[in-house]
């Protein structure tokens, strides 16, 4: 491995027995850390060289082959930082891990250039790594903008590395509680549906042959006679994948504008679960729970995030209105 301040770093690896046959990005990802979707973009960019002088993403593997690959400086965002307070569930020189409110967006994108938690988080801390090629401040993982709950976040680049680690054995305990519509008749269950980019309506997910493997762990804790509230266990990350998961399994999220039918409780719903119900704003879901061996100290680290007042008062009119 090589760098400079102008060229970034230059990987240079073999491809070995264990990576034989896979998709060349995933044997990639494995032997330099980076994550899938960073190789995927430089091997667009055409930053990968080796056997062969167009390598793509999908191309199988051959234990033998080497590769060089590029990897550019972080591209400077100029972000200001901003003075938004953190919850904090847990924080050292390494890592910490905020309890994210509802509303708010992870990292800037389009539409979204100020208010973000990377702005919060440059504030706190301003040294934070950058990740995958632009100045994404340590983050690892996301949750969707009207999710709330526990996210973890890297302030040094050895943090970084070994959380994209963690997230990409699957080693990490991440539970979110969820209200839905519906009753299944089923208490708990295995959910292995793959999400890809939906065909027609490009801003969605949904359940794809094509698409790529998602795996989530259901289990109903409280029935309403209509409605439920359920625990649910992530064994992949794929992106909106309990709410995608949920709804094919006939149960949508409460407050879900993206995957849910637009949904006026009747006079059937007692009071006081009809009125809070009509007033959620957002989707009934909350990251919960976030547990992980820490990548660096080596202790468990187990954080519980209480919930947000909305969905506090949507369980307690539930409890209230059903018994």
């Amino acid at each position: 491995m090589s760098s400079g301040p102008d060229t970034g770093q230059i990987l240079a690896v073999e491809i070995g027995s264990p990576q034989d046959g896979q998709r060349l990005d995933q044997a990639l990802s494995e032997l330099t850390g980076l994550s899938r979707s960073h190789v995927q973009q430089l091997l667009k960019q055409q930053q990968v060289e080796g056997s062969s002088s167009h390598a793509k993403a999908s191309q199988k593997a051959k234990a033998g082959e080497a590769y060089q690959i590029t990897v550019p400086p972080p591209e400077p965002l100029n972000l200001e930082p901003e003075a938004v307070e953190l919850d904090i569930l847990f924080e050292d020189e390494h890592l910490l891990v905020i309890n994210k409110p509802a509303g708010i967006v992870v990292h800037p994108s389009a539409g979204h250039s100020q208010g973000t938690l990377v702005h919060a988080l440059l504030h706190h801390c301003p040294n934070l790594p950058g990740i995958n090629g632009i100045q994404r401040p340590g983050i690892v993982h996301r949750l969707d903008k009207d999710t709330s709950g526990a996210l973890v976040v890297a302030k040094t680049e050895a943090a970084h590395h070994g959380l994209v680690e963690l997230f990409a054995r699957h080693d990490i305990n991440r539970q979110y509680l969820a209200w839905c519509r519906g009753t299944p008749n089923w208490a708990q269950r295995r959910i292995e549906l793959p999400i890809g980019r939906h065909r027609t309506q490009r801003k969605k997910m949904s359940v794809l042959e094509s698409g790529r493997p998602a795996v989530t762990d259901a289990l109903v804790e409280h029935r309403y006679q209509e409605f439920c509230r359920v625990r649910l266990t992530l064994h992949t990350g794929r992106t909106h994948q309990i709410r995608v998961h949920l709804t094919e399994m006939g149960m949508p999220i409460l407050g879900d504008q993206t995957y849910a039918r637009t949904f006026k409780p009747g006079k059937q719903v007692p009071e006081p679960a009809r009125s809070t119900i009509s007033e959620l704003k957002r989707q009934a879901l909350h990251a919960e729970i976030l547990g992980f061996l820490h990548p660096v100290t080596g202790r468990m680290v187990d954080c519980i995030a209480p919930l947000p007042d909305d969905l506090q008062q949507l369980s307690d009119a539930l409890d209230t209105s059903y018994g």
